[in-house]
């Protein structure tokens, strides 16, 4: 077999969506598909305003422009993350602090972050990691306390939720990508949203500044895309447990975690595997299955450091074939057995 990491689903609304945008041979950026795409993804995860980008990074690194941070302050972020986190925070002149993770939903670790305040410290950048949400409301807290920044990288966790509140709806804002791999896509593109008037129309100033729009085109696939969202997560859902279900039965193989009260949308299935990832992974892919370490540490850190070495990202999306998810979990099993 061949199994890529991903898959996007698409139907011919989204066919639609694109084209008739496309014959109308005007406003190809700029239409009315910009702001309700905008509005649409504001009111699905509760918040009055939502601002479109090119991409998820653009989408942060705008938020931290309007939020003014400058040379010398500084940023405390997971050391276990995509890169663009830490690029939007050297993008602006400002100094990542690298704080450690958690070892359950592998988000900022509440205690560390505190031990990593200085006088300087201007804004928490908390990153859901997967489609699970972080320790977030514990970081809302600490940010209240210190009166900080809290920004949300849900760049992975669109339509996840903790308690029935969705993920990128606790910080002062937040960020979304709709960048190929993720749940639903515009192929690139991303979004800041926020409940501060003033934050948004900065965030509109500094889109037109640095040309980071995103097109219409875009915008209407994400339109239609969003219409889609929860029956996705529930396709995703549907096959994250098919193969937790027999991959929990492998010694030394640890499958996904969800804390009570949360919901993950598997935008990444990610076991980790105690011994022999980097074998694993090789001896997957030998067989055609695709797979990726997300993610590598960014610095050393205790907890970082052991979950960076076990993780291992498997394929999923919705149309995977049960077919598929045996061979993926036979070859698994076959390694485990060497």
């Amino acid at each position: 077999m061949n199994i890529p990491l991903y898959k996007i689903y698409w139907d011919e609304d989204d066919v639609e969506a694109v084209v008739n945008v496309l014959r109308r041979g005007m406003y190809w950026t700029g239409g009315t598909e910009n702001e309700q795409i905008e509005d649409d993804l504001a009111k699905y995860i509760g918040r009055k305003y939502g601002v479109a980008f090119n991409s998820g990074t653009s989408a942060l690194t705008a938020l931290l422009l309007a939020y003014g941070l400058n040379p010398g302050d500084e940023v405390i972020v997971p050391s276990f993350t995509y890169a663009a986190t830490i690029d939007a925070v050297v993008f602006v002149g400002a100094k990542p602090v690298f704080a450690d993770i958690e070892k359950e939903n592998y988000g900022l670790d509440t205690n560390d972050v505190e031990e990593r305040i200085t006088d300087r410290t201007k804004a928490i950048i908390a990153v859901h990691i997967y489609g699970l949400p972080c320790h977030i409301i514990e970081l809302q807290e600490l940010a209240n306390r210190h009166g900080f920044i809290l920004i949300e990288d849900a760049a992975e966790a669109i339509g996840a939720s903790i308690i029935g509140r969705k993920a990128g709806s606790f910080g002062d804002a937040a960020i979304f990508s709709f960048s190929g791999n993720k749940i639903i896509t515009t192929g690139e593109g991303g979004m800041a949203i926020t409940d501060s008037f003033e934050i948004y129309d900065k965030l509109k100033q500094i889109r037109q500044m640095r040309s980071w729009r995103m097109s219409s085109i875009q915008a209407a696939l994400g339109i239609s895309q969003l219409k889609k969202l929860d029956s996705i997560i529930n396709m995703r859902g549907q096959k994250a447990r098919y193969l937790s279900n027999q991959l929990q039965k492998i010694e030394g193989l640890q499958v996904p975690f969800i804390p009570e009260g949360y919901s993950h949308t598997y935008q990444f299935y990610t076991i980790r595997f105690k011994k022999d990832r980097d074998e694993l992974k090789k001896y997957l892919e030998d067989r055609g299955i695709t797979t990726k370490i997300y993610f590598p540490s960014m610095q050393y850190l205790p907890v970082t450091e052991i979950v960076s070495k076990e993780v291992l990202t498997l394929p999923i999306y919705p149309s995977i074939k049960i077919e598929e998810m045996d061979y993926i979990i036979e070859s698994i099993r076959d390694f485990a057995d060497i």
